[in-house]
């Protein structure tokens, strides 16, 4: 029997605006939680200093930074400021009034940096070797991180912090490889405090630089209408389509999330206008809310930007950010093709619609209406991989570029209340970035202090037996678990720390290694059971937080699977290849996820019968794994599969032919 077809109207109250559901995201981001003011000298205060750090960071990526830590303890005291006016201390809280402790705080934050740029130079002379009063600020300055990271990040992040700070000075009672001379607290505040190994290592030093230069730049995408354009877009070019509001979030999604660096805000953002429109074409709730979650995830690995992550990797790995960038776009095209390849499929076995033409934006209006803010994304990309320019440079002038291209049109133009605005919310934007950061560096600190990293490395070796495979998947389940709770950024830098040098130590390559933990680090905000990403979607879409979250991991099976096969064959991140190489593992890639795309949905034409799934399973890897025998038997496998999907659909009725 025919399924009847559903095609929607297009409700025009449901047009994008990037309006944001604030109850979910509170609820499922911390990062979110911000107080709400009566006392209206409150805000100027929150706005004064948050202008303060967006200017302070344009300022010195033109005209140079001061001395390493007196820029990073600034970074990090006016963070701190602004978190403890910012965030109440618990969910609970009453969140309209600054209570006398936070403002005390917020003032103790800043005697960290003016204590630096007082007695720099006597900092210095001591070599690392801190007195009484260094070590009193350093204590302070850990409390306070320590406090900080739990309003904004939960729990999770300051205990695992705590853990390590204990490992540190308690490592010699440990047994077997994870034991260690052990430190006093006053070796552990030291490091931290004043040396560039600690709070005010890499990691925040990252986040002084990169990250906060890319939020901001963000940011006044935002402001401009960039998120409103790319939505136009996406429902010009693919809402008419088969499941057309589900392609529009991937689209939306994937180049938001690549923007704002938060897998979370970008479900809620996106979310609260795609999920509606799946619900109402037909979706069910939990596939919906899948489909935004799967696609927010996955802008964090979709370069350029991939959510500033990008940059930390080149800065860790002291290679040019345009090779990882090149490196990371194929793996990434891969996985949303997967993820169109079932959303299309879903549509068409449930008869599922897009919305009618009538009711849509063209391309022509979208492009002629805000098109010209594509050149500030163009400009950067000339900036990064052609310039030959620093990225921070690249940055600054990209911001500026945004702003001059957003006075071509009256409806992009931004007054100066929106250039301070955009200030003001790039900041605040960062704080939870820049206060992970911290909190990693104590982590990172003590990892360096113990060669914790280099044990964790010879453990999950020992595990996996020196067995490649074994290893790979300690290492994913390793990664997952690091990742659980946490923003993207630092998730990379733990990941990067703790479980990469285990596959570098079996002969991989650093960049292969980074890639790989840098994947499954991000996907634990879709693996349940801690799946934020995936639970933020349930929440907009009314479905059930775990099983949404294992359908989020279905239509990410490409983002689950690549990283193995980039491990195994360098080729799918297109180093050392060829032009004709290239082509063709991208050819031969991409026609293996569209098979395991099909294989994962159990859809072409009718439905897939199970023995036929697993065989189409095993030609996508073999497409996926570029080499001509395999590629062979990956093609006859597609051809026997079409050939008896065109027979059976034959067989049930033309209906299904006219389904495809």
């Amino acid at each position: 029997m025919e399924k009847k077809e559903k095609n929607v109207t297009y409700d025009p109250d449901l047009t994008p605006d990037n309006s944001v559901d604030e109850e979910t995201l509170r609820k499922y981001d911390s990062e979110s939680r911000f107080r709400t003011f009566k006392n209206p000298l409150v805000p100027k205060i929150v706005t004064i200093l948050a202008v303060f750090l967006s200017v302070y960071h344009l300022y010195t990526s033109y005209a140079g930074m001061p001395q390493t830590l007196q820029h990073r303890s600034l970074h990090v005291a006016v963070v701190l400021a602004l978190i403890f006016i910012l965030y109440p201390p618990f969910k609970k809280s009453k969140s309209k009034k600054v209570p006398i402790y936070d403002i005390a705080f917020a003032l103790i934050a800043f005697s960290t940096t003016i204590y630096f740029f007082i007695d720099y130079t006597a900092i210095m002379n001591r070599g690392g070797l801190p007195n009484s009063t260094d070590l009193i600020f350093g204590i302070i300055l850990v409390l306070l991180v320590l406090e900080a990271a739990r309003r904004v990040t939960g729990w999770a992040l300051p205990t695992l912090a705590i853990l390590f700070f204990l490992y540190g000075m308690f490592g010699n009672l440990m047994p077997g490889i994870f034991r260690h001379r052990g430190y006093t607290w006053e070796d552990l505040v030291g490091f931290m405090y004043v040396t560039t190994e600690g709070v005010y290592g890499t990691a925040i030093g990252v986040s002084a630089t990169y990250i906060f230069l890319f939020i901001l730049f963000g940011a006044f995408l935002g402001k401009s209408g960039m998120g409103q354009f790319f939505n136009d877009l996406a429902l010009a070019v693919a809402g008419q389509s088969k499941g057309g509001p589900a392609k529009v979030s991937v689209i939306a999604s994937g180049f938001l999330g690549s923007i704002n660096g938060s897998a979370i805000a970008n479900v809620v953002t996106t979310g609260s206008f795609t999920i509606p429109l799946m619900k109402k074409i037909g979706y069910k709730r939990n596939f919906a809310g899948a489909v935004e979650a799967a696609a927010s995830v996955g802008g964090q690995i979709l370069p350029p930007i991939m959510g500033a992550s990008a940059f930390i990797m080149a800065e860790m790995l002291g290679i040019p950010y345009k090779d990882i960038a090149l490196a990371a776009l194929l793996p990434a095209i891969l996985f949303y093709v997967a993820s169109i390849v079932q959303i299309h499929l879903r549509a068409t076995k449930e008869g599922l619609q897009g919305i009618s033409r009538d009711n849509l934006p063209q391309v022509k209006q979208v492009m002629k209406e805000r098109g010209h803010l594509l050149i500030p994304l163009l400009f950067l990309m000339y900036m990064l991989f052609f310039s030959g320019r620093t990225i921070i440079f690249s940055a600054l002038l990209t911001i500026v570029v945004t702003v001059v291209v957003a006075m071509f049109r009256k409806t992009t133009r931004m007054s100066l209340k929106d250039i301070v605005e955009a200030l003001e919310e790039g900041a605040r934007t960062a704080l939870a970035v820049a206060i992970a950061c911290a909190a990693v560096g104590i982590i990172v600190g003590v990892a360096t202090m113990t060669g914790f990293g280099i044990k964790l490395a010879n453990a999950i070796v020992t595990l996996g037996g020196a067995n490649l495979l074994l290893t790979l998947i300690f290492t994913m389940l390793a990664c997952i678990v690091l990742g659980m709770g946490l923003p993207s950024i630092p998730t990379y830098i733990i990941t990067a720390t703790m479980a990469a040098p285990a596959l570098v130590e079996l002969g991989i390559q650093p960049l292969v290694a980074h890639l790989f933990v840098f994947y499954f680090g991000i996907f634990a905000n879709i693996t349940p059971p801690v799946a934020l990403a995936a639970f933020a979607a349930a929440g907009i879409a009314g479905g059930q937080a775990m099983r949404t979250g294992f359908i989020s991991m279905k239509l990410a099976i490409a983002g689950f699977i690549v990283p193995y096969l980039f491990v195994f064959n360098e080729s799918l991140l297109l180093t050392n290849t060829t032009l004709g190489e290239g082509i063709v593992v991208v050819i031969t890639s991409v026609l293996g996820v569209i098979m395991l795309g099909t294989a994962t949905e159990g859809f072409f034409m009718t439905h897939i019968n199970p023995l036929l799934r697993v065989l189409l399973f095993a030609g996508a890897l073999m497409f996926m794994t570029p080499a001509l025998l395999q590629d062979i038997i990956g093609l006859s496998i597609i051809i026997v599969v079409v050939g008896l999907q065109w027979l059976r659909a034959k067989k049930e009725g033309v209906a299904s032919l006219k389904a495809i």
